[in-house]
């Protein structure tokens, strides 16, 4: 009798990777656990548990303790075993994350620095930081995933080729260009999608979403049934140019007035502390009166916006961005503007709208968790 060798490393790699996503989930379990909790044989679970070994996928170092009998083998996924690293491109710095298989930042550098592609030694400089990272975290070239960089512009599908970058006049640029010093498995990402990305990463209760990215310009994301949207031409979420104020509107960076950027971007907060939003917000919450101002005029603003997209998607709201991370101290505040304006009795902000949980290098981490989910789904 024949057998097909590609069938059965196929039908193993499943098995695999369906034993490795309950090793993950419950933490550190015995061979019997993953029989009973996956249904499968003993024989099977033995072959595929000793493939993701050989992989050094999973720890086999400790002992589950059993007081009526011999200790089982503690099965145990390693972390640390695969990395992938993200990259932030802004205005007036990089960022550079190592992101774990859970999804944790295990190390970060952040440098300021003024963003200009035609600068060789600013294209030098990325690569540096990306080198630093990995070695400072000790990741082996065959250990490391990809290098996800998130970039102030639409991209394309592909990754390759920036589609719109009016935000810092980079509009064409390809990614071969952007990562030129970059001797790693990379790609581009739009940096609201990529916070986003992370958000819903760590919280896969998250089907239907809409992520606003309130910081130095404002971006959106949209996820429906766990995915993120892009829409027909790669603009879904692009919530900074919903027209806000129809007359006598501040001209945005895009040229025209009165978008929903011009007011709800951090800057328009900061400006008054000199561009740092932490002095801001201790002015705030001393009982400043400029600043409780600037802060009840930003949130009727961004009340409305929220309201129109529950109105259009009823889903959840998440508010990240250099805003969000502080806004989880005013959310009743806000859940109250929003409230007054909803038609339907039963639908309470509280329950739908949330500030984000990743309020480290969200946007970096979530370009690096694309390599590390494309790896899941290879294993």
């Amino acid at each position: 009798m024949l057998v097909n060798n590609n069938h059965l490393n196929e039908r193993l790699t499943r098995k695999s990777q369906q034993i490795y996503h309950f090793i993950r989930k419950h933490g550190s379990v015995s061979k019997q656990d993953i029989v009973i909790g996956l249904k499968l044989s003993l024989p099977t679970v033995t072959q595929n548990l000793q493939y993701l070994t050989d992989m050094e996928l999973v720890d086999t170092s400790k002992k589950i303790l059993n007081t009526g009998g011999r200790n089982a083998t503690a099965y145990t996924y390693i972390r640390s075993t695969r990395m992938a690293i993200g990259v932030y491109l802004t205005s007036n710095h990089i960022s550079v994350v190592a992101v774990d298989l859970s999804g944790n930042v295990v190390d970060m550098e952040k440098v300021q620095i003024k963003f200009d592609l035609a600068d060789e030694d600013y294209l030098k400089r990325i690569g540096e930081l990306v080198e630093l990272v990995k070695v400072r975290t000790d990741i082996k070239d065959e250990s490391l995933l990809g290098v996800g960089i998130a970039v102030q512009s639409l991209v394309s599908s592909d990754g390759e080729t920036i589609r719109y970058g009016i935000a810092l006049d980079f509009a064409k640029t390809t990614r071969k260009e952007i990562a030129k010093y970059i001797p790693y498995k990379n790609r581009l990402f739009h940096d609201p999608e990529m916070a986003c990305y992370a958000e819903v990463w760590i919280d896969r209760s998250i089907q239907n979403a809409f992520y606003i990215s309130l910081s130095n310009s404002v971006g959106g994301a949209v996820v429906v049934d766990n995915n993120i949207y892009r829409g027909n031409s790669l603009k879904g979420g692009e919530i900074g140019h919903m027209l806000a104020v129809r007359e006598n509107g501040e001209k945005c960076y895009c040229g025209k007035y009165g978008c929903f950027d011009t007011v709800c971007r951090a800057t328009k907060l900061d400006e008054y502390t000199n561009g740092n939003l932490d002095a801001f917000f201790v002015k705030l919450r001393s009982g400043d009166k400029i600043a409780q101002e600037k802060w009840d005029a930003y949130l009727y603003e961004l009340s409305l916006a929220i309201h129109n997209i529950r109105m259009l998607f009823d889903g959840k709201v998440i508010l990240g961005g250099y805003v969000g991370a502080y806004i989880g101290d005013y959310i009743d505040q806000l859940c109250e503007l929003v409230d007054a304006r909803t038609p339907f009795e039963d639908d309470k902000a509280k329950d739908y709208l949330m500030p984000c949980k990743y309020k480290v290098e969200a946007t970096a981490a979530g370009a690096a968790m694309n390599y590390i989910d494309d790896f899941f789904d290879e294993i």
